[in-house]
């Protein structure tokens, strides 16, 4: 069953983030993911939830997508991920 990462993000350091998203992507397509949204404009549409940048990452269980997020070639690049940028991520089984 494919799962969705979901990350919610606050860029607090936007060189070494650009950076960061260079590197990400390859570990995230070692790993059978693949960027479904990644950045653009959002809207709310109801509450007060106000992100400034949202990435969705699909996999294909959620156990591909937790060996991708503890993988030895994306360790530093969460490192990374943590020293550029403020964020909360979930992962969620699809249908």
């Amino acid at each position: 069953m494919s799962a969705y990462v979901i990350v919610e993000i606050d860029i607090v350091d936007p060189t070494g983030y650009e950076e960061y998203k260079k590197l990400a992507g390859a570990t995230v397509e070692k790993y059978g993911g693949k960027y479904i949204v990644r950045g653009g404009a959002v809207e709310t549409l109801e509450g007060d939830w106000k992100p400034k940048r949202i990435v969705v990452l699909e996999f294909e269980s959620v156990h591909r997508a937790k060996e991708w997020l503890n993988c030895e070639a994306y360790r530093e690049l969460r490192k990374m991920r943590h020293r550029t940028a403020k964020t909360k991520m979930i992962v969620v089984q699809g249908v």
